[in-house]
């Protein structure tokens, strides 16, 4: 009798942009099938607004709408619990609460969720949560731990990879601009992705504060916030730390209404001086036209000063 193959759905939002190449990694060599929905659109922002409330950011409506999309063409849809990495190493409160506000969302569709839970202040490590959560897909223990180191290398060099791509960018004779942004608002399709698809009509390289060391990040952003509890935060801290020097401007990009953007990119304006900054909130609005006009003043404004306009 044929083996019948699992199908677990990646919704293409929120934390799918940090950890894709570890789930997909996992999975796969579990033979597991893995269902990825298509990127974001108009409809699935719509579809998620719909099921949001009012107040939800941005990048969350954009979840909801995937998770959406996957419902009914998957056995189980994963929604992970992200609380923390340790003491002030927290994530958004978004990531502790997303999977009981998926089942509650959801609560009348027929569809099955997964979920894992990272709480390290709680002894809940992620290697842990992943050996569970293999155990109760039914894999064998031997075959999800080596399922799992093979996941974090995947993970591991990925990252490495595109660290040096972006680091190769830095000695381009250009004008630079370095982005502090999660990875789910500057590489969304709908969100981030025409503002740096706008910047390289115009001739300029856009760079990415959370693609260095993530490490070596955390250390460094302690020279702009000691405090700062947020990890993707701290990184991005540190990637400013790092890389101010090397480029002509920073864009804070952000998807409304995010709480810890508004805290952290204030303390950024606030301490980071002597490269102009722009300020960019993304909201549900259709059309880039106003986004594309303030790009181009910030752009004119730095070649102005730099004597190139």
């Amino acid at each position: 009798m044929e083996k019948q193959t699992i199908t677990i759905g990646l919704p293409r939002a929120l934390l799918y942009y940090r950890y894709y190449a570890l789930w997909r990694t996992f999975f796969q060599e579990l033979d597991i099938k893995v269902a990825v929905s298509t990127p974001t659109d108009r409809d699935i922002l719509d579809r998620g607004t719909a099921l949001a409330i009012d107040e939800a950011c941005l990048s969350l409506k954009i979840y909801l709408g995937h998770v959406a999309a996957l419902v009914g063409k998957c056995d189980y849809i994963l929604v992970p619990r992200v609380s923390n990495f340790g003491r002030h190493r927290n994530m958004c409160t978004r990531f502790e609460s997303t999977p009981d506000l998926v089942r509650s969302v959801f609560r009348d569709s027929d569809q099955s969720f997964l979920s894992y839970e990272v709480d390290e202040e709680q002894k809940k490590t992620e290697k842990d949560a992943f050996l569970d959560l293999g155990k109760r897909l039914g894999c064998p223990p031997k075959a999800v731990k080596r399922a799992y180191k093979q996941a974090k290398k995947a993970e591991a060099a990925h990252h490495k990879a595109r660290v040096q791509r972006y680091g190769q960018q830095y000695k381009r004779d250009a004008l630079k601009v370095l982005i502090a942004a999660h990875s789910y608002v500057i590489e969304d399709p709908y969100m981030g992705r025409p503002v740096t698809d706008y910047l390289k009509r115009v001739g300029v390289i856009p760079l990415r504060a959370d693609m260095v060391d993530r490490d070596g990040a955390l250390k460094k952003g302690r020279e702009l916030s000691p405090t700062c509890k947020w990890e993707i935060s701290r990184e991005i801290l540190g990637g400013i730390a790092m890389h101010q020097d090397d480029v002509d401007g920073i864009i804070l990009l952000s998807a409304f209404p995010c709480g810890p953007d508004a805290m952290v990119n204030e303390l950024i304006a606030r301490r980071v001086k002597g490269v102009p900054m722009l300020n960019l909130v993304l909201d549900s609005q259709s059309g880039t036209a106003g986004v594309e006009t303030r790009l181009e003043s910030f752009i004119d404004i730095i070649r102005f000063q730099e004597g190139k306009l």
